[in-house]
């Protein structure tokens, strides 16, 4: 991840020309060095765990089945290339890395790096999470009116669309930095509480979910049940607590459409 960045993304940082952007077919914009990191990570991830398979962002746009490879008893790479590419072709500072290695559906190691600051953070199941090597819990238990936090803004279920527009009130503050891997390496460091989310594409969530799970933090479907990234929702609470994930469900539970 360190040397892939060096070498190719903060290179285009600010530097990109139209040639290298393009558009996916959900309208989700991608540029060569997304293609680039995600080919060099299939290149030599696996090298670390012989018959290890790997699951990229870029891949699955033209090859859906892979999300098979989570079904399999086998060792996954699951890497999201440029968290926050939109933020990266426009020159702004908050992208992140993302990585995760998880075994028969469970998420054993999951990585996140910011190349602009460098920051380096990674979780390992059942042994904490650590920021550039330094073990970090979460210290910070706000209340659902205390809260700042983002929350998805489409891909909701028609059934429940009506409640989220309504439970954005409750909180102290909403808003989004346009990359999931940096909120959640946020919220292992204290400065922002809870995400609620409703696409939930594996490369986004697995490496974030184990981090604040290992710094102390929670997560659950609306029907409080944990994460589980082989199977099918369209939601998913992620938060620095227990509490305020319960909080959320109740509130939830409680608006009317």
């Amino acid at each position: 991840m360190f040397e892939i960045s060096k070498n190719k993304i903060l290179p285009n940082f600010r530097n990109l020309n139209s040639n290298q952007i393009n558009y996916k077919n959900n309208k989700d914009i991608v540029t060569s060095v997304d293609i680039e990191v995600e080919n060099y990570l299939k290149k030599t991830l696996p090298q670390f765990l012989k018959n290890s398979y790997f699951i990229g962002e870029e891949i699955y746009t033209h090859n859906p089945e892979i999300l098979e490879y989570y079904n399999q008893n086998r060792y996954c790479w699951t890497v999201d290339p440029i968290d926050g590419t939109l933020n990266f072709v426009k020159g702004k500072e908050t992208f992140a890395v993302m990585v995760a290695l998880t075994f028969s559906n469970e998420i054993i190691q999951s990585w996140i790096y910011k190349p602009i600051t460098q920051e380096f953070m990674y979780a390992k199941l059942n042994q904490g999470s650590f920021l550039n090597n330094k073990k970090i819990t979460i210290n910070n238990f706000n209340s659902i009116s205390n809260s700042v936090g983002s929350i998805s803004s489409k891909y909701w279920d028609k059934d429940i669309e009506g409640k989220i527009k309504l439970l954005k009130n409750n909180f102290k503050e909403i808003n989004s930095y346009g990359s999931i891997g940096c909120e959640y390496f946020d919220i292992v460091l204290g400065k922002r509480d809870f995400v609620i989310l409703s696409k939930l594409s594996p490369w986004d969530h697995l490496a974030g979910v184990l981090l604040v799970r290992e710094a102390g933090g929670n997560d659950s479907h609306f029907d409080n049940l944990s994460y589980k990234f082989n199977q099918k929702s369209n939601n998913l609470i992620v938060s620095s607590s227990r509490n305020l994930n319960i909080e959320i469900i109740n509130k939830i539970k409680e608006l009317k459409s």
